[in-house]
């Protein structure tokens, strides 16, 4: 009978084992990775990016939505093109249909890589008329629900939604003036505001005490002034939504600047709004909604869209929840009102209002 052999086991083949299979394991790709340099060679890329805004520019609402759209792509090789359709100065539907044309026309001429459209407008006008087609859109400034204009489960069209701080800048007029109980809110004929009207009464119960004793709809600065003068009886505090498109006597949209001087002239009630750029204005306070914030989370899409090749329906439509209580403490002066300290120090203060007032 042969000797059994047993096998032994030496050091030295433990590393030639080693050093065999080595190579093979440094030369596979790790998982998930894509080709070396991919994304270096993407952020060289030149890209064109079409920003069709609904308003106007300059106006710190528009720019700082595109500033922070622009921040939030920094480091890639963009082109962009801002396209205006002014439609806060200019709401004649005449001139909708018009610029919008000259907006889609200019989609066609210019064959840009993504589409930025800041607020209703440019959904409604523009963006709309693209919903399931290869073109990417990314939106800021939404008030109204996607679903109506369609974008529920469309594979191109996602964004930033607009939702106003409507308890917390309640609760900040309510420390200013505890007295508060009847509110009234202004509002123009913008189709920007029933979605904003309808979150505002279904909040209420989140503000035992107040009541809404109006909701008016405003459509002349005749009839403006002739309401404001009426509630200085009738309520502790108004609510300004829409005061861009009051027409004069001869039908022309009054400038919102002239609306807020007048209030400040002419109104001894307390008011508030949503926007920091009423505050500038004259309008006492506000928890802001950051148009900044919306457009650097509208580029954060944008970049993983052209950046990483995600699909545009692969991000939730979904408001920014930032918001900054501002106070305007030249508007509490003429009011009369004492603000506290604490109060002062715990909200961004302007002391004044914009040089062109």
């Amino acid at each position: 009978m042969a000797p059994i052999m047993k096998r032994r086991f030496f050091p030295w083949m433990a590393l030639t084992f080693l050093l065999l299979i080595f190579p093979i394991i440094g030369a596979a790709p790790l998982p998930g990775a894509d080709t070396p340099g991919a994304e270096t060679d993407l952020a060289k890329k030149h890209w064109k990016i079409l920003h069709i805004m609904s308003y106007h520019s300059p106006w710190k609402w528009t720019d700082a939505q595109l500033e922070g759209f622009k921040t939030a792509l920094r480091g890639l090789n963009i082109e962009y093109k801002v396209f205006q359709l002014d439609m806060k100065r200019r709401t004649d539907a005449a001139w909708k249909q018009e610029i919008s044309r000259a907006a889609r026309e200019l989609i066609v001429a210019w064959t840009p890589d993504l589409i930025y459209t800041s607020d209703d407008y440019a959904q409604e006008f523009v963006a709309k008329h693209y919903i399931n087609q290869k073109l990417p859109f990314v939106f800021s400034g939404v008030n109204a629900d996607p679903s109506a204009y369609g974008f529920l489960g469309s594979s191109n069209i996602t964004g930033v939604l607009e939702e106003e701080h409507f308890v917390e800048t309640i609760k900040l007029l309510k420390q200013i003036v505890p007295t508060v109980k009847k509110i009234a809110v202004i509002y123009d004929d913008d189709p920007t505001w029933p979605p904003v009207l309808a979150r505002m009464e279904k909040s209420l119960p989140q503000l035992p005490g107040i009541e809404i004793i109006s909701w008016d709809l405003i459509r002349t600065f005749a009839q403006f002034k002739q309401r404001i003068t009426e509630l200085q009886k009738e309520a502790d505090a108004i609510g300004f939504l829409g005061i861009f498109a009051f027409k004069d006597e001869h039908g022309k949209n009054v400038s919102y600047k002239t609306v807020c001087r007048w209030v400040m002239d002419h109104s001894a009630l307390p008011d508030f709004s949503f926007w920091e750029d009423r505050i500038s204005y004259g309008t006492l306070c506000t928890v802001n909604v950051s148009e900044y914030e919306q457009g650097h989370a509208a580029g954060e899409i944008a970049r993983g869209i052209l950046l990483e090749g995600r699909s545009p329906a692969s991000y939730p439509m979904k408001p920014t929840v930032k918001g900054v209580p501002m106070v305007n403490l030249l508007r509490a002066k003429k009011l009369g009102l004492k603000i506290k300290t604490g109060i002062l120090l715990s909200v961004t203060v302007r002391d004044g209002v914009n040089e062109d007032f």
